[in-house]
């Protein structure tokens, strides 16, 4: 069975949050040393989908930077690989939906001899199993499945949102999209698995029709024409969606059983970019306590509950207290910080306290300098 994988790296306008200002959603640094689009490309490979297109639409430059030609994946390759796809549009104007997203590249899926296709976004930090959802595809005989999870959403989860009514079979018998909602519901992941020429075929009537929706346009109105099914997905579910969520989520990491579901599961591991660095080192008199500290790292003063990116020097006397640092961040001698996200090539040299809250954490834009 042939696969081709379709990763769309920025679709919601509200993603354009303070970390995303200057890059796409899917090269979004989390967890020390990763990029968000790390998550959905390991999971298609793992499941050993081998042909990816990345649909491309603004900030894309750390995006191509990060992902190169794929070979961390294993997916530099003559036939297939890993390709960028530029934001070409049905029009002048640049595509504002998935939907219009595919019809603009739908030459390059056509052109593609694979069976299937899976469709997903990658905005979430999750490690989930493409082969159980192919295998539930194939027993349910199904022409569309979607993935979704059971959860509480709250005003920073992306809007608006995709609700799924199930019945006994979890054939989807009803589908709400909701621009505000707050509560538990069945929410929908954005990921999809089809037949690449039933999406030939439904992107093809969107162009004829004018369609723009994929979810309101494709799978709300095929409900009782097409057999849609829902895989339920219950593993951790990382939403980033806001610069709270963002935080939210990196903290969650410092938990070993995220951690261990995450990236510790048998053949399915999350690759990123390597980097060459030293090993971090921790100097006499420096102290970590529950956090995540990756490679190439300098740390001698004192770090508790936070995630520090590669590269990070950290001076004597500093307290990093629940905070999370990006890559070559620098904090000069006797700095506390509390609640702080900085991002890349941060310095902070003056400032000798910076405090924020859980629910307010303080934000420095890269190449800050304070």
């Amino acid at each position: 069975m042939s696969v081709l994988g379709l990763i769309f790296s920025n679709i919601h306008s509200k993603e354009v949050f303070e970390v995303t200002q200057n890059r796409t959603i899917a090269s979004t640094p989390i967890g020390g040393r990763y990029r968000l689009i790390d998550f959905t490309l390991s999971c298609m490979v793992n499941a050993g989908i081998s042909n990816i297109g990345v649909i491309t639409k603004s900030n894309y430059q750390s995006l191509m930077d990060h992902v190169g030609s794929g070979k961390e994946w294993d997916l530099a390759r003559k036939k297939g690989g890993l390709v960028i796809l530029p934001p070409y549009g049905v029009s002048n104007s640049v595509y504002n939906t998935r939907l219009e997203a595919v019809k603009g590249i739908i030459s390059f899926i056509k052109h593609s001899t694979a069976e299937y296709v899976v469709l997903s976004d990658c905005y979430h930090v999750c490690n989930i199993d493409f082969k159980d959802i192919f295998r539930y595809h194939h027993e349910k005989e199904a022409d569309i499945t979607c993935v979704y999870h059971e959860c509480k959403v709250c005003s920073d989860d992306y809007m608006p949102i995709n609700k799924f009514e199930l019945d006994e079979n979890e054939r989807v018998v009803g589908m709400d999209i909701l621009p505000i909602f707050s509560g538990n519901a069945n929410i929908s992941m954005d990921i999809w698995i089809m037949k690449k020429e039933l999406l030939e075929r439904l992107t093809q009537e969107a162009i004829t029709t004018n369609y723009r929706s994929f979810n309101r346009d494709i799978l709300s109105k095929n409900l009782g024409n097409l057999k849609i099914y829902g895989y339920r997905f219950n593993g951790f579910f990382g939403n980033i969606s806001s610069l709270q969520s963002y935080y939210n989520v990196n903290k969650s990491l410092l938990k070993k059983e995220i951690r261990d579901e995450v990236f510790n599961q048998l053949g399915r591991s999350i690759y990123t970019k390597v980097r060459d660095s030293a090993p971090t080192r921790y100097c006499y008199g420096s102290k970590a306590v529950n956090s995540l500290i990756a490679d190439g790292c300098i740390i001698e003063g004192e770090v508790y509950n936070s995630v520090i990116f590669r590269g990070t020097k950290i001076g004597k006397g500093c307290v990093i207290k629940d905070s999370i640092l990006m890559q070559d961040t620098k904090v000069y001698d006797g700095i506390h910080l509390e609640y702080v996200i900085t991002d890349k090539e941060v310095v902070i040299e003056t400032k000798k306290e910076l405090r924020g809250s859980a629910e307010y954490p303080i934000y420095v834009k890269k190449g800050g300098v304070l």
